[in-house]
């Protein structure tokens, strides 16, 4: 047996076999002669690295560690809130680094110091931390030809990789102090595969978030932002990372935005406060003269409401009140008051009697205005002239029917002076001042005494003189009384309960005097009561 050709045949088979392991898996030595596209192949080939499974460091003691990846933000420009739809815009640049052990190169190419550079097609070809926006309505990569995507591997397998994004987020909005409102808006980054046994979000030490200098935005003041670092509890009512359960890191910064009054105080406040003046020219135009007060006062109305609603058409329809919505009610009551202050003079403009008023003050003459008739029916309680004919409710069984009886009776003509007249009616008023105030009248006196009148004026049946024994200032005594009582009789019938007054010292002021010291006095009242309205409004705006 030759055994020399059988080890000869052996000694090949297994150079052979050698040969196709190396050109299954390629080699890493003399690394320093590779270009960086061949050494990268070589360190990613599938006979070293899984770009499907992440990489994998252990403790001294064999424990499996989570993958570290930290992350920072420079933010290029922020769009302003969009109140409606309750968003804004941020144009970032958002960088994350990690470690992966698998592409240290470091030992097998020492002469290369320098990390190797590409872009997405390098960044294809590694494992990536998938890490998504949870407050997002979209987002894209910004680039022209190529996206704007750079990644860097380090000598000693660091990874970084930089997008350029653009995202609108969404920000809840607190519109109750609107337009002097202050909000804080969030950016919030998660991991969207694995939870936090297999790989931890952190924010870089220094400096994580950083704004361009030349970041303005024309609305809003950025006063302050900050970072925070959480872990988020997803369970199966909570599908926000798919349907798998356990938590899941989060990154997340915060921008503390004010907004600038500026544009809402010349275009809203400011034309709003001239509108409300504007209403109370009408003040100083006559009461009578309504086409130029009705056309001011409508006119103004409709200026203010067109006003607001196209400066409430940019908010959302939310269900608490608004800063801006008190401004826009108090404007509107003011205006509707100047409305209301001319139909209310304009009406006691029209009237045809005059108003009695006991003192020239606000109480007394808008006492005396607003209840004119009560006060007249007792100024004119002295100055009813008694007659033969008095008018009582029947109780008889036509009263059921709905008739008025009236009794009439026919009196002699006899003379009677107006000076007994007077003074009788004087000492009868005396008298009867000096009884109980509040003693009821009968039954029995509120009717007409007819054979009173028949003893006090009758007379001969053909003659006009007096009955016999009785004197004129006896006749007219009998009737001042009698007509004194039918005057009582006929305020209670009427329900008055009129009682006799001492108009004494008391002004009569015609309607016209009343409302045009009523537009004198709203003159005053309105700007008063609209400067207390300003003074509170604007104290709970900065001070509350």
């Amino acid at each position: 047996m030759n055994w020399s050709l059988i080890i000869s045949i052996l000694i090949s088979c297994l150079q052979g076999g050698h040969s196709a392991f190396d050109e299954d898996c390629p080699t890493l030595a003399d690394g320093d002669s590779l270009s960086q596209t061949q050494l990268l192949d070589r360190l990613t080939h599938g006979c070293r690295y899984d770009r499907l499974e992440r990489p994998i460091t252990y403790t001294e003691t064999g424990t499996r560690l989570p993958v570290d990846v930290y992350m920072r933000a420079y933010i290029y420009f922020m769009q302003n809130l969009e109140a409606h739809d309750l968003q804004f815009k941020i144009y970032a640049l958002l960088q994350l680094r990690y470690l992966d052990p698998r592409l240290n190169f470091r030992n097998v190419s020492p002469k290369r110091r320098q990390p190797i550079l590409g872009e997405q097609q390098l960044r294809d070809s590694l494992w990536m931390p998938h890490i998504f926006l949870a407050n997002e309505r979209d987002s894209s990569i910004l680039g022209t030809t190529e996206k704007d995507i750079l990644t860097s591997i380090s000598p000693d397998g660091t990874v970084i990789v930089s997008n350029r994004i653009k995202a609108t987020l969404y920000c809840w909005l607190n519109l109750k102090k609107f337009p002097f409102d202050e909000q804080d808006c969030s950016t919030v980054l998660e991991s969207w595969m694995y939870n936090t046994s297999e790989l931890v979000l952190h924010w870089e030490q220094k400096r994580p978030i950083t704004y361009d200098p030349a970041l303005h935005l024309t609305e809003f003041l950025l006063q302050r932002s900050w970072s925070n670092e959480t872990v988020i509890n997803a369970d199966l009512s909570d599908l926000r990372h798919g349907a798998f359960a356990g938590n899941y890191s989060s990154l997340s910064f915060t921008v503390h935005l004010t907004r600038v009054v500026g544009f809402y105080l010349m275009d809203y406040f400011f034309p709003s406060m001239l509108i409300v003046a504007i209403s109370w020219v009408s003040f100083w135009l006559q009461a009578d003269q309504a086409p130029p007060r009705i056309t001011l006062g409508t006119s103004t109305m409709l200026t203010f409401i067109t006003l607001a609603s196209a400066q409430g058409k940019t908010l959302p329809k939310v269900s608490y009140i608004k800063v801006s919505e008190v401004w826009f009610l108090g404007c509107t009551i003011f205006i509707f008051g100047s409305m209301v202050e001319f139909a209310f003079v304009n009406t006691i403009w029209r009237r045809k009697q005059n108003v009695p008023v006991k003192k020239l003050n606000s109480k007394h003459i808008l006492k005396s205005t607003l209840s004119p008739h009560l006060l007249r029916r007792r100024s004119h309680a002295r100055s009813r002239s008694f007659s033969g004919m008095a008018r009582q409710p029947d109780t008889s069984s036509l009263a059921g029917a709905g008739f008025n009886n009236y009794l009439t009776v026919n009196l002699p003509i006899t003379t009677i002076t107006e000076g007994q007249v007077l003074g009788q009616m004087r000492e009868g008023f005396k008298s009867e001042k000096r009884k109980t105030s509040g003693q009821a009248m009968s039954a029995s006196g509120q009717k007409l005494d007819i054979s009173f009148v028949e003893s006090a004026f009758a007379g001969p049946p053909l003659g006009g003189g007096l009955a016999p024994g009785q004197s004129a200032a006896a006749v007219s005594e009998t009737a001042n009384s009698q007509m004194y009582n039918n005057n009582r009789s006929e305020g209670v019938g009427m329900g008055a309960g009129a009682e006799e007054m001492d108009f004494t010292g008391w002004t009569t002021l015609t309607s016209q005097e009343i409302a045009m010291w009523i537009d004198s006095r709203a003159r005053l009242v309105f700007p008063v009561a609209f400067l207390v309205f300003n003074m509170f409004f604007w104290t709970f705006v900065y001070c509350i």
